[in-house]
C-alpha cells in the first residue's frame, strides 16, 4: 500500500518590494558620477532626474554644471535661462553660472551683466568672491576687447595680424619687426602690436632696448598681461632674477579668460622653467582654439618631456608637426 503523500498546496507569496527610482535617486547617482569626473554618465543620470521631475530646478542647475565642465556652454546657458524663466529669482546662483559660461565664450559684456546681477541679488552669496574675481578679470581685459576686437574687423589690420603671427610663431624676428613697425604707424592704438614689437626686438638681439620699451608700456598700464609675460621672459633670459621673480609672481596669480592669453601665460611659465605650473596651464587650454599656434605644441611637448612624460611629449610633437610642418625643422623636446 502506497504511503499517502502530503500534497498540501503552498500559496505563492511575493515579499519583494518593487524599487521605483525617484528623481532624488537619479540625481544622487548623477552627482556621484560628476564627482568622479565621469561626465557622460553624470549627464545620463541627471537627464533621468530631470525627466522624472521636470519642475525641480536643482536637477537642471546640476545638469548645467556638467555641460559647463564639458565645454557645452550654450547648452548650459539654455538650461539656466529656462530655470530663471520658470522660477524668477529663486535660484540666484544661475546668474553667476551664466556669467561664468559667457566669460568662457568670450562674451564679456554678457558675463559682466550677469555677474553684476548676481552680486546685486546676493552680495554675500556662495559665489560672491568668484563673481568679484570674474569682474576684475573682465576689467583687465577691457582694453583688449574694446580697442582690439573692433580694430580686428578691418581687413588691412587682419592681414597684418595674421602675417605677424606667422613670423612670431616661427621665430622669424626680423620679418616680424618690419611688419610691426608698419602696424604701429598705421594702427597706433593697437596695443598688442607694441608688446609684440618689444618681444621680437628682444629675441632679435636688441635686449636692452626691448626691456626699456616694455617698461615704458608697463608704466602706462601696470596691470597689462603682455608686459608681465614679456618682462618675465626678458629678465629670465638676462639672469635678472629679482626682476624676473616680481613679474612671474604676478603671472602666477592671473588666470585670463581668452585662450590666447592663457596660452601666453603657459608658454612664459614653460620658457622660464616653471614646468609644473606651465603643465597645469597647458592642460586647462581649449585645444580647438590654440591648435593653430606652433608655440602650443613646441612648449607643451617640451614641458611634458621634462616632467617625465615622453610618450605624451612625442604625441604632441608629432601632432604639431602634422599641423605645422615647419615645426619639424626645429629640435624636438628631447633635444631642447
Amino acid at each position: 500500500m502506497q504511503p499517502v503523500e502530503n500534497k498540501k498546496k503552498i500559496a505563492p507569496t511575493n515579499n519583494v518590494i518593487p524599487f521605483i527610482p525617484t528623481g532624488d535617486f537619479y540625481f544622487a547617482k548623477g552627482v556621484e558620477a560628476f564627482r568622479k569626473r565621469k561626465f557622460d554618465i553624470a549627464l545620463k543620470w541627471l537627464t533621468k532626474a530631470v525627466e522624472s521631475a521636470p519642475d525641480n530646478p536643482l536637477y537642471q542647475c546640476q545638469m548645467s554644471i556638467v555641460y559647463t565642465e564639458t565645454g557645452s556652454y550654450h547648452k548650459a546657458n539654455q538650461v539656466l535661462t529656462n530655470v530663471l524663466q520658470a522660477t524668477g529669482d529663486q535660484y540666484v546662483d544661475c546668474y553667476y553660472l551664466l556669467a561664468n559660461n559667457y566669460a568662457h565664450l568670450g562674451l564679456l559684456n554678457d558675463a559682466k551683466k550677469f555677474a553684476v546681477s548676481y552680486l546685486d541679488k546676493e552680495p554675500n552669496g556662495d559665489f560672491s568672491e568668484d563673481a568679484k574675481s570674474l569682474l576684475q578679470l573682465i576689467e583687465i581685459d577691457d582694453d583688449f576687447d574694446e580697442e582690439d576686437w573692433e580694430l580686428e574687423e578691418e581687413d588691412e589690420l587682419l592681414v597684418y595680424q595674421e602675417t605677424v603671427f606667422y613670423h612670431l610663431e616661427n621665430n622669424e624676428w626680423d620679418n616680424a619687426l618690419a611688419l610691426l613697425e608698419e602696424m604701429i604707424l598705421l594702427f597706433p592704438n593697437h596695443k598688442i602690436a607694441h608688446h609684440e614689437y618689444t618681444f621680437a626686438l628682444f629675441f632679435s638681439g636688441r635686449q636692452e632696448e626691448a626691456i626699456e620699451k616694455e617698461l615704458e608700456l608697463l608704466k602706462e598700464d601696470p596691470n597689462n598681461l603682455y608686459s608681465h609675460t614679456n618682462l618675465a621672459a626678458f629678465y629670465y633670459e638676462t639672469n635678472a632674477n629679482r626682476e624676473y621673480e616680481k613679474h612671474i609672481s604676478a603671472l602666477l596669480n592671473i588666470y585670463p579668460i581668452h585662450e590666447q592669453q592663457k596660452l601666453r601665460v603657459a608658454v612664459t611659465l614653460a620658457r622660464t622653467g616653471l614646468l609644473e605650473e606651465a603643465y597645469a596651464r597647458f592642460r586647462m587650454l581649449d585645444k580647438s582654439v590654440v591648435k593653430g599656434h606652433i608655440s602650443y605644441y613646441r612648449w607643451y611637448s617640451m614641458t611634458a618631456y621634462r616632467l617625465g612624460e615622453p610618450s605624451k611629449a612625442l604625441t604632441l610633437w608629432q601632432e604639431g608637426c602634422r599641423r605645422h610642418p615647419k615645426l619639424s625643422d626645429q629640435e624636438g623636446p628631447w633635444n631642447s
